[in-house]
């Protein structure tokens, strides 16, 4: 198995530092690090959703209850969590997302263009702050940033993990 890049090791442990103890999210590759140290870690619940929209009411459960959560997914979740989405704003809670990429930078499957290119515009109108991370030396700034707005302010944040950042998966119509 390849090692894992440092700065998504770094970005758990950053994560840990904010006092998150929640870890939602639906499997995927571009998240298997905080996936895994989040299964592994027997301080934080680490919950794997059947659907995205699931982890917006998980982060509002948990404000409620007084604890820091983060949803990880896929950019193709996004467009599932639309509806979920007024509940931020009407709940006026914290909420902070780490959302990997497709359908941007380099992508070769043709049926992840269309939510990829969707995903800041979708989450922008529901009132959500997008936040850039396109290379390994700002992962941390852009994260911690968006930590700082989502349990400080009390916003609503994304953490956009680019294709840039993340690399493009390769897809074959053969």
């Amino acid at each position: 198995m390849a090692e894992a890049p440092a700065w998504q090791d770094q970005l758990y442990d950053m994560l840990r530092e904010f006092k998150v103890t929640q870890f939602s999210y639906v499997p995927d590759a571009g998240h298997r690090t905080l996936i895994n140290r989040s299964i592994a870690d027997p301080d934080v619940h680490s919950v794997s959703l059947t659907t995205e929209e699931e982890g917006v009411a998980l982060q509002a459960g948990a404000h409620l209850g007084g604890a820091r959560s983060v949803l990880l997914m896929q950019s193709s979740g996004v467009g599932n969590c639309v509806n979920f989405f007024s509940l931020i704003r009407h709940g006026r809670f914290p909420f902070l997302t780490l959302v990997s990429m497709r359908g941007d930078f380099g992508e070769a499957n043709p049926w992840q263009l269309a939510m990829g290119q969707s995903t800041q515009p979708v989450l922008e109108a529901a009132g959500i702050t997008c936040l850039r991370a396109e290379r390994k030396d700002e992962v941390l700034d852009v994260t911690r940033a968006g930590c700082t707005m989502a349990y400080q302010s009390e916003a609503a944040v994304a953490v956009l993990l680019t294709q840039k950042l993340l690399g493009a998966k390769s897809f074959s119509t053969e």
